[in-house]
């Protein structure tokens, strides 16, 4: 029997499947390592999501397991079928209800559910991946494969709290999305203290043993290079991490060999994503393998709820925020980040 007959099959392709850009795109190994690791260090950048992560400690206390939990959810609404895709959303949902605090320079409330919030997240996310999937892979896309990427990044915005006409469809809404963002981006001493852990993340990428101590300083060292390489010159200062273009361009060149032959081995591959995210090998497997699902269909998020009897994240947030106004639903202190996210079974 060979390794590829113990992969576990989806039910269905879910919301994309193999004729998506989206799975061209995230199932290159640029996405769960820089790609990543760029998408949350960018998040640290606005000050509500920074209060709620500080707030919460998840990132201080619990990297590897936060690290691990947010890729398995991101790989889930790209690769998993449709019904883990909504059990992955509500609890999502949920989790996020329990996360509300203030944030200490303005002295506003945030609200982790909150749709400006969520599309910040969502979106990072997408562009970061796009981002380092063109300089560290196969390069840019074409007009008609982007255009598709970001109706796709639209689709899988109908998980979250986020208002779909809101997403950016084009690289050039995106750059306006960015700019309007920009005067409200903030970096404190907790920004800081955020960006410089999360640029060493990759050293969470391998098991935690002495022989492995070089390896992993190295490989920390790298990705923090890549990963800062691909940050504007605006963002590098605010976070207080600057390298030279010298640098910019060897670890850039440097990569991209690196990603060329790693693309190459989908035994490798799978190697990367069970040191990496453990949580997102059942999700990821049967991708990289090419093992079909049980029934070849695509859903959209449309169908899905009605054949599954499931609300949409925006109405499932409206009945919380209806709770929470009529002091229906109880006090929860933040979750610490231990709490399992996504418990499919």
């Amino acid at each position: 029997m060979s390794n590829h007959d113990a992969v576990v099959p989806h039910e269905d392709y879910g919301f994309f499947g193999p004729d998506s850009v989206a799975w061209k795109v995230f199932r290159y190994p640029t996405t769960l390592s820089v790609g990543f690791q760029r998408t949350v260090v960018t998040e640290m950048y606005e000050p509500f999501l920074l209060a709620s992560v500080n707030d919460t400690g998840a990132v201080s206390k619990r990297p590897s397991l936060r690290y691990d939990r947010t890729l398995q959810y991101m790989a889930t609404v790209v690769f998993h079928d449709s019904r883990s895709v909504l059990k992955a959303s509500d609890i999502l949902v949920k989790i996020h209800s329990k996360i509300t605090g203030t944030e200490p320079i303005s002295g506003l409330r945030y609200d982790a559910n909150d749709p400006e919030a969520q599309l910040w997240i969502h979106l990072t996310a997408w562009h970061s991946v796009l981002y380092t999937y063109e300089k560290f892979g196969p390069g840019k896309l074409t007009p008609a494969e982007e255009d598709q990427y970001w109706a796709e990044c639209a689709r899988a915005a109908q998980f979250q709290t986020i208002d779909p006409d809101t997403v950016p469809r084009s690289r050039e809404q995106m750059r306006a999305y960015y700019a309007r963002m920009r005067p409200i981006l903030a970096a404190t001493e907790a920004t800081q203290q955020h960006v410089d852990q999360l640029l060493d993340s990759a050293s969470t990428l391998l098991p935690d043993s002495p022989m492995l101590w070089p390896v992993a300083k190295v490989t920390q060292a790298v990705f923090r290079k890549a990963t800062i390489a691909t940050l504007p010159g605006w963002m590098r200062k605010m976070g207080g991490v600057q390298q030279s273009p010298a640098t910019d361009a060897v670890v850039t060149v440097a990569m991209r060999a690196m990603f060329r032959l790693l693309a190459q081995s989908v035994a490798a591959q799978r190697f990367v994503v069970r040191m990496a995210s453990p949580l997102s090998v059942p999700v990821v497997d049967p991708i990289l393998c090419e093992v079909p699902p049980e029934n070849a269909v695509v859903w959209s998020p449309e169908q899905a709820r009605a054949h599954y009897g499931v609300e949409t994240p925006v109405a499932q947030y409206a009945r919380i925020r209806a709770a929470r106004d009529t002091k229906a639903m109880p006090e929860h202190a933040a979750p610490d980040g231990s709490q399992p996210l996504l418990a499919f079974g």
